[in-house]
């Protein structure tokens, strides 16, 4: 039976109880007063009996409520501070989960940052060694090339010792080429000495057939522009001779000087008609005397048949005149191979530049994974500090074994109660 219930029969019999009285008080006068009274003085008591009764009962109820709540509110509080010992717990584990994981992130980014160096600085000693190759490489072609340099120095004094011998000979020309191919021969023999004492065998070709079906003693294969240049050797030894045997003799030294002039003329038309093509060799060509002392006697005596010969683009040069001309053409040829050369060279200094950039661009990049690693681990230290300060908080809180306030009705009914 509830509180309520009991409110409910205690006031009942109250009530029963005001009844009775009043009953009593109504019977008819004929009946005894002290009757009366004791009857409702028992009833009375009876009822005060039931009072006590029902509020023993009821102090007994509320103090097993009392008991209840009590057992109640002590198993809440010892399953709260279990339940926030094993969050502790937990919070402790997962702290030293996640500093174990910081620890393993930490490791395999040192791992792989080493890993990344070791592999740069392979990559760096690689191209170091390249590089230091072929600057070897580079300096031992330079020591090669004025090793060469002096040895064709050395043949260049050769060469010209041997010519100051040959101008010694030049007055006994006369007798040793008395006969006209033996002279031929001769020019063609020297023509031959120079051309191959100071040109790369690659650089020329003798007796070269041209387009037009023509055969030129030599021809000089140099690069556009100007273009192969053709070389044919003339020795009028006949006239010169004359002019030479003319002495004083007017008459004669005319006829001699003619005659010379008219073989020059003729050498140098063939050579103008026969051997400048255009678009295949050069826009000159080289006549070649094999004598110093007749292309002196050209020169000095016969100016007009040299100006005549260069109009038509054809000049005449002496042995020591054309050695100079070929060491020009050498200093050209070797000027394109240089160039040749030194196109490979950049081209390789390209190439070495292009794996410079992208060792730029692989180091670039391999900085920005370091940056973001250390945002990472920016962002996982923040993570931490927030971890460590929440539960900071929650170990901080401090539960006290407060009793809950009892609920409106159930603390208002009893006291109201018992006053009645």
């Amino acid at each position: 039976m509830s509180e309520t219930m009991l409110l409910i029969a205690v006031a009942a019999l109250g009530v029963l109880v005001l009844l009775l009285a009043v009953a009593a008080l109504r019977r008819p006068a004929a009946a005894d007063p002290t009757e009366a009274f004791a009857l409702l003085a028992g009833k009375l008591e009876a009822v005060a009996a039931t009072q006590e009764r029902l509020a023993g009962s009821t102090l007994e109820r509320l103090a097993q409520q009392d008991r209840t709540l009590a057992e109640r509110l002590e198993g809440g509080a010892r399953r709260m501070d279990e339940a926030i010992a094993a969050q502790n717990r937990r919070m402790a584990e997962d702290r030293l989960a996640s500093a174990d994981r910081l620890a393993q992130v930490a490791e395999s980014l040192n791992r792989a940052i080493a890993a990344q160096n070791q592999r740069l600085d392979a990559a760096l000693a690689g191209q170091g060694e390249k590089l230091s190759r072929s600057l070897a490489e580079q300096a031992q072609r330079a020591q090669e090339t004025a090793g060469q340099i002096h040895e064709r120095l050395a043949v260049i004094d050769a060469a010209r010792q041997n010519m100051e011998a040959l101008g010694t000979q030049v007055g006994t020309l006369a007798s040793i080429l008395g006969n006209k191919q033996a002279r031929g021969a001769f020019g063609e023999m020297q023509l031959r000495q120079l051309i191959e004492d100071r040109l790369p065998p690659e650089g020329f070709s003798w007796q070269h057939v041209l387009s037009n079906g023509t055969r030129c003693d030599c021809l000089i294969r140099l690069p556009h522009p100007p273009g192969p240049v053709v070389v044919d050797s003339k020795f009028p030894l006949e006239a010169w001779q004359a002019l030479r045997d003319a002495g004083e003799d007017v008459g004669a030294r005319t006829a001699a000087s003619r005659q010379f002039s008219a073989d020059m003329r003729r050498h140098v038309d063939d050579i103008s008609r026969k051997y400048l093509i255009a678009g295949e060799t050069a826009e000159a060509a080289i006549l070649f005397v094999p004598s110093e002392a007749v292309f002196a006697e050209l020169h000095t005596g016969f100016a007009a048949v040299v100006d005549e010969a260069q109009r038509r683009r054809v000049y005449v040069a002496s042995p020591t005149t054309l050695w100079a001309m070929l060491s020009a053409m050498r200093a050209l040829m070797q000027d394109v191979r240089m160039r040749a050369q030194a196109g490979r060279i950049q081209e390789e200094v390209g190439r070495l530049v292009e794996d410079v950039s992208r060792l730029n661009a692989r180091v670039g990049g391999l900085k920005r994974h370091f940056d973001q690693a250390q945002d990472d681990i920016r962002q996982i230290e923040i993570s931490t500090d927030k971890i460590v300060r929440r539960g900071g908080r929650i170990e901080s809180v401090d539960l006290e074994d407060a009793a809950l306030p009892a609920p409106a009705g159930e603390g208002a009914g009893p006291a109201a109660s018992l006053p009645g």
